[in-house]
């Protein structure tokens, strides 16, 4: 299901490899929707790394939830899924510093403004990220995005008749009849 009101968009998924990258479009086509195009790699990468614990983390299930919403001067990226287990932050000083995994949170708390991860019941937790929007998006945050007015170049023809009207009354055939606009 994906919803898309004014401020706000939910994509509900199973975390799979396939859906990561849908998601990833999802949400740059939100952002660019919002104007917030300078915000897309950020918040990208920032679901990409969220999505990619549920998928090698979660359990029971790695059904998840990703929410992106436009407050008033910051977007709020949050993951939900169904494992209350809270994330483990990788220690900088671990003798595994140089290992391949285990950096995606890191990489979220360096893109990002703030994070955090809260407990979501006894069922699950939520991941989140904020992103700071730029000033003028903040200007205009209060109002809905402005539709662009189209320009007429030519004006615009009608159709006309080429030929007298034919009596219908009168038992001869009409001629076939055609007008096409250039």
């Amino acid at each position: 299901m994906i919803s898309y009101p004014s401020r706000h968009c939910t994509v509900e998924l199973q975390a799979l490899p396939s859906r990561i990258g849908q998601v990833r479009r999802i949400v740059s086509a939100q952002l660019r929707y919002w104007h917030l195009d300078a915000l897309i790699d950020r918040a990208a990468l920032g679901v990409t790394e969220l999505l990619t614990n549920v998928h090698q983390h979660a359990q029971p299930d790695k059904m998840c939830t990703v929410e992106i919403e436009l407050l008033l001067d910051r977007l709020m990226v949050s993951v939900r899924d169904h494992d209350p287990r809270l994330p483990v932050v990788a220690d900088a000083n671990d003798p595994d510093a140089l290992a391949t995994c285990g950096r995606g949170l890191a990489m979220v708390a360096a893109v990002s403004e703030s994070w955090g991860v809260r407990p979501d019941g006894d069922c699950g937790k939520v991941v989140w990220f904020t992103l700071p929007t730029p000033a003028s998006t903040r200007v205009a945050a209060g109002r809905p995005p402005r539709r662009r007015a189209v320009a007429v170049d030519k004006p615009v023809r009608s159709f006309v008749d080429v030929r007298p009207t034919v009596d219908l009354r009168r038992p001869e055939h009409a001629p076939a009849r055609s007008a096409v606009v250039g």
